[in-house]
C-alpha cells in the first residue's frame, strides 16, 4: 500500500540524525514490548501481517511516535482484529473474562535463538526455478497494492540489473493477507543512483534492493 510508512525517497522532513551511543532499550516498557511481540507474533499472525498492521496506522500517529509505539500500535490492532481484546477492554486494562489458554511460554533456554535467529522464511517448495540470473536487466513493475508489498515506491517503473539471485522465500504480499506464504525466487538488484533520483545525484552510487520475482519484468 502507498502509505506513509514507504518515505523512501521522499522530502521535507529533515534529515535523519542517529543518537549517538543509542540504547537498544530507551525505557523499561520498550523492553517489555519487545519480549510481548516475540511471544505474540506468532499466535496473532505472520510478520508480514505485523508490518500491514504497522503500515495501517494513521499517519500523523505514525509520523508522532516512536519504533517500539509502532510494535505496540500493531500488536493492539491484531490483537482486536482477531478477537483476543475488546475494545472495551483494550481501553480499561480489564479483562471481561477468562480466554481460551495459548500455548505456553517459551522455555528460558529457547528465547536467545528465538530473539537472535528470528523465524527464516527461505523456503524448499513453491516456485524454485528462477525467471532471472544475475546480469539480467530487469524494470520493477508500476504496481500500486492497496494491500501489503515490499516493493517501494522510488522504484517501480525503474530499471536494475540482477546482481544476486537469493534463493526461494515466502511471498509477503500474500503471506500478510492469509493467503498462504507462496514461495518465490528473491533478487538482490541493482539500480543506478541516476535512475532512481535524476542527473544530480553522483553517478557512481549505487541502490541495492531486495525484490520479489512478482515484482520485476525483464528491461
Amino acid at each position: 500500500m502507498n502509505g506513509i510508512h514507504d518515505m523512501g525517497g521522499m522530502t521535507c522532513y529533515g534529515p535523519v540524525k542517529p543518537e549517538e551511543n543509542e540504547p537498544v532499550f530507551h525505557a523499561e516498557w520498550e523492553k517489555r514490548m519487545f519480549a510481548m511481540t516475540m511471544l505474540g507474533m506468532g499466535q496473532l499472525d505472520t510478520l508480514d501481517g505485523f508490518r500491514h498492521a504497522i503500515e495501517r496506522m494513521d499517519p500523523a500517529h505514525y509520523l508522532s511516535s516512536t519504533y517500539y509505539e509502532h510494535w505496540l500500535a500493531a500488536l493492539e490492532t491484531l490483537a482486536l482484529e482477531k478477537g483476543l481484546l475488546t475494545p472495551e477492554e483494550l481501553t480499561s486494562g480489564i479483562t471481561a473474562g477468562a480466554r481460551e489458554e495459548a500455548e505456553g511460554p517459551l522455555p528460558p533456554e529457547a528465547v536467545s535463538a528465538v530473539v537472535h535467529g528470528g523465524a527464516p522464511t527461505n523456503r524448499e517448495t513453491g516456485r524454485l526455478t528462477p525467471r532471472f540470473n544475475a546480469g539480467d536487466k530487469v524494470q520493477a513493475r508500476n504496481l500500486n497494492p492497496t494491500g501489503h508489498t515490499r516493493l517501494p515506491r522510488y522504484v517501480r517503473g525503474k530499471n536494475g540489473v540482477i546482481a544476486q539471485v537469493h534463493g526461494t522465500f515466502v511471498y509477503p504480499d500474500a503471506n500478510a493477507h492469509g493467503k498462504g506464504e507462496q514461495p518465490q525466487p528473491l533478487y538482490s538488484v541493482c539500480f543506478d543512483a541516476q535512475e532512481l533520483w535524476g542527473p544530480d545525484v553522483s553517478a557512481i552510487d549505487r541502490r541495492y534492493i531486495d525484490l520479489w520475482e512478482d515484482y520485476l519484468d525483464p528491461a
